[in-house]
């Protein structure tokens, strides 16, 4: 069975610009496919020498998710249980559900856009009713 990745290019992997290289690049990438070890070359030969790429760039750094408060999850989450704090003891559970509710609102997940809706019209709900204050 021939492989997917084999018609592939390395560079796809990283962000999809083959690299042109020079006469002394390709003179780099000969030398040091001739110095690997079989089982190394033994790789290289799969996908192809022309698709390997020797001199790949560097991932990007992670992308830190942020909500519109330009906070991240980590940030949302101690905030509201310090203030959580200062009302009285909480439980590991209404921490994690805390933390589940952040995680879920910073990546912009539906259920929790759902919850955060009918929380907040719940709450609508129970002043127009007199049951807040």
């Amino acid at each position: 069975m021939p492989s997917v990745l084999g018609s592939i290019p390395a560079t796809v992997f990283r962000d999809g610009t083959p690299q042109k290289l020079s006469e002394a690049e390709e003179q780099q990438k000969r030398e040091i496919y001739e110095k690997m070890n079989p089982r190394r070359r033994k790789f290289v030969d799969r996908i192809g020498y022309e698709n390997w790429d020797p001199f790949q760039k560097p991932n990007d750094p992670l992308d830190l998710r942020m909500d519109v408060s330009k906070r991240t999850t980590q940030q949302l989450v101690r905030e509201f249980l310090q203030e959580a704090a200062q009302k009285g003891h909480y439980s590991n559970d209404y921490g994690r559900g805390a933390l589940e509710c952040a995680l879920g609102l910073v990546n912009r997940d539906e259920k929790y856009l759902g919850i955060l809706d009918f929380c907040l019209w719940y709450h609508d709900l129970l002043k127009r009713e007199g049951h807040l204050s």
